[in-house]
């Protein structure tokens, strides 16, 4: 559960900027002036901090609540400007476009690739398949967890499909996730 001990507004008031910062593309002094017309008289700088404390906390609370996942993914990565700098966002999605995790990284090679899909793994469980776009680094990460499986003597591999198509709900999602960063 989330401690909003010494907070001296209601959760509810909280919570509800966190989450409107976090879903629209919104400044801080933006978000001031809506929960002013809202009734709630609150700094810029008050709304940072909550942001700061709380959305991670937020995040973890989700993930423990959320669904199980489908057994066929999709991953692909996209390259965004995060506070000026240039890095890939890695993401996968399951069959229905949901989000099952995503991953920073500054490179992208097999390093990046391999803790990205061990990332996902550790929070949703090991996929039946992967559907990966023509990405030689994404191969080898999931080869490298397909070595992992190998070394357990599990009876099963992933089955990784290099399929254009197929991949292009995770392609599309991606205007929406860059429309946000911006």
């Amino acid at each position: 559960m989330i401690s909003f001990k010494g907070a001296h507004f209601p959760k509810s008031v909280i919570l509800y900027a966190v989450y409107f910062y976090v879903r629209f593309a919104v400044s801080y002094r933006d978000l001031e002036e809506i929960m002013n017309e809202c009734g709630v008289d609150v700094d810029h700088a008050t709304l940072n901090r909550w942001v700061e404390k709380y959305s991670v906390a937020v995040a973890g609370e989700a993930r423990c609540q959320k669904a199980s996942t489908g057994r066929s993914w999709r991953m692909d990565e996209t390259y965004i400007k995060v506070k000026g700098q240039w890095t890939y966002l890695y993401r996968a999605i399951d069959k229905y476009g949901n989000t099952l995790d995503f991953m920073l990284s500054e490179r992208r090679d097999e390093a990046a690739a391999t803790a990205f899909f061990a990332k996902v793994i550790a929070s949703n469980g090991w996929p039946d398949k992967v559907f990966i776009d023509k990405s030689g680094s994404n191969a080898v990460g999931l080869f490298n967890m397909n070595c992992l499986l190998v070394m357990h003597n599990w009876c099963w591999l992933i089955e990784i499909l290099q399929v254009k198509y197929l991949n292009n709900i995770i392609e599309q999602d991606h205007r929406f996730i860059k429309k946000i960063t911006r």
